[in-house]
């Protein structure tokens, strides 16, 4: 998994994880709910990154730890999140989109090769016509 139990606890406070994620009133956050959480992050993430990185990520970024946090807290919020939790959540996706599409990239992470779109335009050059040796007499 892309975050941890610690990773939220570092995030959103002790308190904030245990009102979320302490179903069975315990005192313990449940770790099914966690890891349900976490998993369904993961999972919105790879759906995200699958067409341009090569998956399971070899290294996990910080920047997709951060994004595993605001999907997962968004997840455990059931009867509705916070604004400052929502924003956190469309931030992720946004920018998740974005390295989806190539406009973000993410550091130390094999990307896959690029492969032309069906019905994409491509193109080769030949040798050029103007280099030293067909200009000779001209230079």
């Amino acid at each position: 998994m892309y975050a941890t139990l610690a990773d939220l606890v570092d995030r959103a406070g002790d308190s904030e994880i245990l009102q979320v994620a302490d179903r069975d009133l315990d005192g313990v956050a449940d770790a099914s709910v966690i890891t349900a959480a976490l998993q369904a992050a993961d999972d919105t993430i790879n759906a995200y990154l699958a067409p341009r990185y090569a998956l399971p990520l070899s290294v996990v970024p910080a920047i997709v730890v951060k994004w595993a946090v605001s999907l997962a807290r968004y997840t455990l919020h059931r009867d509705g999140a916070p604004d400052h939790v929502a924003d956190d959540q469309k931030t992720a996706l946004g920018e998740l989109r974005d390295a989806s599409s190539g406009r973000l990239g993410l550091p130390d992470v094999a990307g896959l090769s690029p492969t032309a779109a069906p019905g994409a335009v491509t193109w080769t050059s030949g040798s050029s016509a103007f280099d030293r040796d067909h200009l000779e007499g001209w230079l």
